[in-house]
């Protein structure tokens, strides 16, 4: 979980999409592709994963204006047989890209039991759990892999040359929610370095290095310094091997090789903010034994290790995807978190664009 502004007003989840819908159909996106956009952004929000909800729309507005990214988005198929296919993105919205790709994937997977989909030429498709929700909703698991721009830089290196190439798994169980794993292979990503930057609070010490190995804690100067390849995000693990740096390392590569070798696409420093590639795996949950008995096991799994013992001084113990889902309850009903910075850069592309603002009422300061 990212911290929030003591400052924020809270926005009806609602008009918050309405907005983004708004922004979306006036840049010339199809009113179902703009929803697909909107949900997504929404949907980070709701579950408290700031760095990738309504804060980052202003880099599909960017890309859109200057004509970077075409408005309508065109998935064709390059490949297919029953349980695999590969998809071309057509250099479009990466969240359109992404949803019409599990689509195909959920499909295959009830036809054949498991399907593996690749997809080249997409872009940015945002919060990487949005895709494994997808299966969880039709009783399936689901897997979504992504590359992107150079960040992370490899074991004993300072150079950025792997994306943050996150991995998102999902699985339905008997519990109030599913477990949803979705990180990063770094410690920290370039979108929490912006919400940091955006709440004007330094960056704890141990994430970002320089050319020299030292620790970097400004995210201002992180984020211009990423830009100029003079900073790098360390994998999961941290420096070095001692506290595990390669094993972070190593899943980043691994999701570098589903993500590009699969479709021939751009890696590393190939990679740009558009043309990255994904890689999609759904599994039919009934195809190894009635739903129920799935869920009741992954149930109990997570129960289990809710109650296991605690340390001195904590009461609870989460499993991936619970401190989400209840943001995302709490959220629903009181409403997102904005900051004010956040507000008067909706407010300047509204403006901007010549769409309504975004509607306020209802919203609340935060006690």
């Amino acid at each position: 979980m990212f911290p929030v502004d003591p400052n924020s007003l809270y926005v009806r989840s609602e008009a918050l999409r309405a907005f983004m819908e708004d922004v979306f159909r006036t840049l010339g996106v199809p009113e179902g592709d703009a929803r697909i956009g909107a949900d997504v952004l929404l949907e980070a929000d709701l579950r408290g994963i700031d760095s990738h909800g309504s804060g980052r729309l202003w880099i599909y507005v960017d890309r859109l204006k200057a004509g970077k990214q075409p408005s309508i988005t065109t998935v064709t198929t390059v490949t297919e047989d029953p349980g695999t296919a590969l998809l071309d993105g057509g250099s479009g919205l990466g969240h359109v890209v992404a949803v019409k790709a599990m689509e195909v994937a959920l499909r295959k997977a009830k036809e054949t039991g498991i399907a593996g989909i690749a997809v080249r030429n997409s872009s940015h498709f945002g919060f990487a759990g949005y895709y494994p929700l997808m299966a969880i909703e039709q009783g399936m698991v689901g897997m979504a892999f992504t590359n992107a721009r150079p960040s992370i830089c490899p074991t004993f290196g300072s150079e950025p040359m792997l994306g943050t190439n996150p991995i998102a798994f999902g699985a339905p169980t008997d519990v109030e929610f599913p477990f949803l794993f979705d990180a990063a292979t770094s410690i920290i990503q370039r979108g929490a370095v912006e919400l940091y930057d955006r709440l004007g609070m330094d960056l704890p010490e141990g994430l970002v290095i320089d050319p020299e190995g030292k620790s970097l804690s400004d995210p201002a100067a992180v984020l211009k310094s990423m830009v100029e390849g003079s900073a790098a995000l360390l994998p999961l693990g941290g420096l070095g091997e001692a506290t595990g740096g390669y094993k972070g390392y190593g899943l980043a590569a691994m999701v570098e090789i589903l993500s590009a070798a699969f479709q021939n696409g751009p890696y590393l420093r190939q990679v740009t903010g558009v043309g990255m590639g994904h890689f999609f795996i759904v599994i039919d949950v009934s195809r190894f034994l009635p739903l129920p008995i799935f869920k009741s096991v992954a149930g109990n799994i997570l129960r289990d290790l809710q109650g296991s013992r605690k340390i001195p001084g904590e009461s609870r113990i989460y499993v991936a995807g619970e401190k989400e889902y209840d943001t995302r309850k709490e959220r629903l009903e009181r409403g997102v978190p904005l900051s004010r910075e956040t507000l008067m850069q909706l407010d300047a592309m509204a403006e901007d664009l010549g769409v309504s603002p975004l509607d306020r009422s209802g919203k609340e300061r935060r006690s």
